[in-house]
């Protein structure tokens, strides 16, 4: 860890508060520790909240104009530690150098994108009638708690901080256990760039402790999830109980369609990318395959081929593909595969016999899983229903659009789905008849896209983040009515 952030602990006033008891912070590409972490307890997350509660009183008065500006040097300061961070990024959830370099400059544009869009951002005038001036405001809730996942921890929280900071709330955030140390570099650099201190703070810990802690704390006005769908429901709870709004993204299963007169070369790249992208741990990864019966086994024989090329190695020598976050990650990604109960593995399956990029020869000591393609499974089967979070594409066939949209909708999730077609009318039938938040055409999304608006349809989760959209979530309207 870089000398100006030596310690793993939480992050609350402008300044590190340690705790005590600890844990190990793990590097998924050798299983071994890299350091402490504080375990944030309900004192800690106490502490943050009535940090930011102070924080967030003389805030929420200031102007679009003064936000902006401190939004815009937080993003200048994240792109000069963006070495730092990303390398932060790379050995805490194994994913590639040039994936978590990627990551920073995201983060970075949410602030700028943030920054440069809330002095555009507006209430309304209404045309009640004569002699009657009504207009709307957007006002703040107070203070934000944000529980984020491990897969992109500084796109998850960058968006969070910088959507409620741009809107004048204060926020808390407790990272996820494997994954503290940007987001706590993060928030050293929103102190530096001028927020009032206190106006963004980390809790460093467990979810059954430091998370349940904030998301029942009652100081925090508006909770926001990123997570399994399981602990989003309990979330919703806790909020339901108090009586605030959430935001929340949840799982997804998402489906590349491909039609028979897709391009099948120019597909394929995005179609494997798509799930090979942070090992696959992406809510909104490619897991789903529907491909017409005319083109599977071409589609398949190139998919395969690309994948027995991608390099597997640590994170930080760069390669196509890192370890997945933990071994109890890996653990969950091999079950699917032992329980699988309908169709065939054509490629993958099981850890990688050598990981060439890390000098490791007979076998991989870290949390490594093959890409994985299988096809032909059932439609009831776990593994075509459930969210396997890793390298792992299951494919069926279909013939017709009407089975196509049928399969495509028929899981629980609907957050992103890609259709592979020249025809434009097809094309537009599909996205309108597709159950999930966004629908790609000849292209596929899997995380980015700062400007368009994100989140789920059934049980991935509801509200949505990114783009100008996200200011409604976080700000709530005051109508006023004056008789003149």
């Amino acid at each position: 860890m870089a000398s100006h952030t030596a310690q793993i602990t939480s992050f609350i006033g402008g300044r590190h508060v340690p705790s005590l008891t600890t844990y190990d912070n793990i590097d998924p590409a050798t299983n071994t520790s890299i350091g402490q972490v504080a375990r944030g307890s309900s004192d800690e997350v106490d502490q943050a909240v009535t940090a930011a509660v102070k924080a967030q009183r003389s805030w929420r008065r200031t102007s679009p104009e003064e936000r902006s500006r401190l939004l815009v040097a937080t993003a200048a300061l994240i792109r000069a530690d963006r070495e730092n961070l990303a390398r932060l990024e790379s050995q805490d959830t194994g994913k590639p150098l040039s994936q978590a370099f990627a990551d920073v400059d995201v983060c970075a544009r949410y602030f700028e994108f943030y920054g440069h869009t809330i002095e555009s951002y507006y209430g309304q005038t209404i045309p009640l009638g004569e002699g009657m001036h009504v207009y709307t405001r957007r006002e703040p809730y107070g203070v934000t708690g944000h529980i984020v996942a491990w897969n992109y921890p500084l796109q998850l929280v960058g968006r969070a901080a910088a959507t409620s900071l741009a809107t004048g709330n204060c926020a808390v955030a407790k990272p996820a256990d494997e994954t503290p140390r940007s987001t706590l570099r993060l928030a050293e650099l929103i102190d530096q760039a001028g927020f009032p201190t206190g106006a963004f703070n980390v809790v460093t810990g467990l979810g059954s402790e430091a998370g349940a802690a904030l998301a029942q704390h009652p100081g925090i006005a508006h909770l926001g999830f990123v997570g399994s769908t399981g602990t989003g429901s309990i979330i919703a709870h806790a909020a339901a109980d108090r009586v605030i709004p959430t935001v929340l993204e949840l799982g997804g299963k998402s489906a590349n369609i491909v039609f028979a007169d897709a391009d099948i070369d120019a597909a394929v790249p995005s179609l494997v990318r798509s799930i090979i992208q942070n090992a696959g741990q992406t809510c909104s990864a490619g897991s789903r395959l529907l491909v017409h019966t005319g083109v599977r086994d071409e589609v398949l024989e190139k998919m395969s081929r690309a994948m027995r090329e991608v390099t597997i190695g640590p994170g930080l020598k760069d390669p196509m593909l890192g370890p997945l976050v933990s071994q109890k990650q890996f653990e969950r990604v091999s079950g699917f595969l032992d329980r699988l109960d309908s169709g065939e593995i054509i490629t993958g399956g099981a850890a990688p016999k050598a990981v060439g990029t890390s000098g490791t020869e007979g076998g991989a000591t870290g949390a490594f899983f093959s890409p994985t393609i299988v096809a032909d499974v059932a439609a009831d089967s776990e593994i075509w229903q459930e969210e396997v979070f890793g390298p792992v594409v299951v494919s069926r066939t279909f013939e017709t659009d009407e089975e196509a949209i049928a399969d495509a909708n028929g899981t629980d999730y609907g957050l992103v789905s890609a259709v592979w077609t020249q025809n434009l009318s097809r094309a537009h039938r599909m996205a309108a008849e597709i159950e999930a938040g966004q629908v790609f055409v000849n292209t596929y999304g899997a995380g980015g896209g700062v400007e368009l608006p994100f989140g789920g349809f059934k049980k991935s989760g509801y509200g949505r983040e990114k783009s100008i959209e996200a200011f409604d979530e976080y700000t709530q309207t005051k109508t006023v009515v004056v008789k003149l």
